[in-house]
């Protein structure tokens, strides 16, 4: 059984995901996201950890920031949910990410492999960047839409630099080399992926 706090968040990720994204891919990516969500995978009892980048979180979630009702609720599903989290550094190659990465963010994966619930078929996770941090260059085989509740700067393969803006969205066929940057704020952004084989 999830918990109640995952619960809530899940259903509060679903409608910001679903007011915010305009893509048609992104849509439809969402779409199936959550129609997997209604069977629940596995849920870890591992206890949530932090790293030093998590000093941010508290800037990068204040309520106060997020004038949307729908943005606001995640963020409040999120906050009541972040204690059980466990936040990883980024693992694998960190082409052009900047020269103090390692201790300057921190990923969470909620639902996913190694997340609060723990499956295959979907990640939803959340990326940590401090202020004035580049992220590395990275692909992936799943496609991924990104929910982004702060400043920054995106890039996907060799086109310019975009700033979404807070609750602007992203997302990114399957295959396509990517990156973010923080400016003098820290970016904090939520990710989701449909990682189902082919056809599925």
């Amino acid at each position: 059984m999830r918990s109640e706090s995952l619960q809530t968040f899940l259903g509060a990720a679903h409608t910001a995901f679903a007011n915010q994204v305009r893509d048609p891919r992104g849509l439809a990516s969402i779409q199936r996201i959550f129609e997997a969500l209604d069977t629940a995978g596995d849920i870890s009892d591992a206890p949530g950890a932090r790293r030093p980048a998590c000093k941010y979180l508290a800037q990068a979630t204040d309520p106060e920031t997020f004038a949307d009702p729908s943005l606001r609720k995640l963020i409040e599903a999120f906050r009541a949910l972040e204690p059980s989290l466990t936040w990883r550094p980024r693992s694998g190659d960190c082409t052009n990410a900047s020269p103090n990465f390692a201790e300057e963010h921190a990923n969470a994966m909620i639902v996913g492999p190694g997340g609060a619930e723990r499956r295959t078929d979907v990640w939803i996770g959340v990326s940590l960047v401090a202020p004035n941090i580049r992220y590395p260059d990275h692909d992936h085989p799943p496609e991924e839409t990104y929910l982004v509740l702060s400043e920054g700067d995106f890039m996907q393969g060799q086109g310019h630099w975009i700033t979404p803006g807070i609750g602007g969205t992203l997302y990114n066929p399957p295959g396509i080399l990517h990156a973010m940057q923080s400016g003098a704020a820290p970016l904090f952004a939520f990710w989701a992926l449909w990682a189902a084989p082919h056809g599925a």
